[in-house]
């Protein structure tokens, strides 16, 4: 998929915005609100360090729903685990937050999930 101009304003304009995922035991989709960044030219999504189920569906079923305003893009979740990607990208994002949160606790404990726009992302 192409990112057309209008689904890269609106993600532009949106830092929370809702997926939808598929339950990675139930197969049933799970629709949820996360927080997407900007960071390294691509989009990202993320949240504070602990677990997070939507994570875990995004592991199992990579393929899932980016829900922005009345855009909705079937999009792929490219999850990061390599730990020199993991501290660029959140260098990036976790300086720019005015909440608490260190960088380390960031990187060792936040999921990471790139944005793929059928491998054509957004500069």
């Amino acid at each position: 998929m192409t990112v057309t101009d209008e689904a890269r304003r609106a993600l532009d304009r949106q830092r929370t915005v809702e997926i939808t995922t598929i339950g990675r035991r139930s197969g049933q989709p799970r629709r949820i609100e996360t927080w997407r960044y900007r960071a390294a030219g691509r989009y990202w999504l993320t949240g504070s360090p602990g677990s997070r189920d939507w994570y875990a569906n995004v592991v199992a079923h990579p393929a899932f729903t980016l829900h922005l305003h009345d855009l909705d893009l079937e999009v792929r979740g490219r999850p990061v685990t390599d730990p020199e990607e993991r501290a660029r990208i959140f260098g990036e994002i976790v300086p720019a937050l005015d909440w608490g949160g260190s960088l380390e606790s960031w990187i060792a404990g936040s999921p990471l999930v790139e944005i793929e726009f059928g491998g054509h992302g957004p500069s």
